[in-house]
């Protein structure tokens, strides 16, 4: 189970007492015999035990009717804690939330740490994105984790993630990692990438007229 469960449990539940609003993001819904990862619908049992009828979940796999629900519940507050996948980047909306605790954060990508964590900050009430991980990390999953917790600028955690994922090839279906440029490195590069384009937008337009 969770690192630390005890005390997070306990953070949880009084977040819920002063009448917080949380996330709580799951890679996957079903256990998996190759991947350890802890499954949303387990969890949410366990933590229903602890935080009752104020516990939901949410997930692609279920029909439209029933995500419809959850949604309208979480807009009345019969929901307050909210157990998703990355569904909740689309069509979930809790102004008023403070909290996300995401889990397995090592697996996401920088990006989609960062949009997962503009889901709270929303109102004037100060918010908290909490990154739960399992050991040992690799070092591109700590560099991530570690621009996470340095940075709320999206433009540097975008560049940023380019520079850690690479570019993936520009004619082929690879979408991340160094491609096999003779000379070209796309990130020392820039500047003479810049002038390049300038230059094929003028051409373009030359042959046009």
């Amino acid at each position: 189970m969770l690192q630390r469960l005890t005390d997070l449990v306990r953070r949880v539940k009084n977040a819920l007492a002063h009448g917080e609003k949380l996330y709580w993001v799951c890679p996957l819904i079903k256990e998996s015999e190759n991947i350890d990862l802890t499954a949303a619908s387990k969890l949410v049992e366990f933590l229903g035990q602890h935080f009752g009828t104020a516990v939901s979940l949410m997930h692609g796999q279920m029909s439209a009717a029933h995500k419809a629900m959850v949604i309208a519940n979480v807009k009345k507050g019969t929901t307050r804690l909210l157990f998703a996948t990355t569904v909740l980047e689309v069509g979930v909306d809790m102004p008023d939330a403070s909290i996300i605790i995401i889990e397995h954060a090592e697996r996401f990508g920088l990006m989609q740490l960062h949009q997962l964590r503009g889901r709270v900050g929303r109102s004037n009430k100060p918010s908290f994105c909490i990154l739960l991980y399992k050991e040992p990390l690799s070092k591109i999953a700590a560099a991530r984790l570690d621009l996470m917790r340095k940075s709320e600028n999206g433009l540097r955690i975008a560049e940023d993630d380019l520079r850690l994922r690479g570019e993936g090839e520009l004619l082929g279906t690879k979408q991340s990692g160094v491609p096999d440029f003779r000379f070209a490195n796309m990130e020392a590069h820039q500047d003479l990438l810049k002038i390049a384009r300038h230059d094929a937008i003028f051409f373009f337009r030359m042959t046009k007229s």
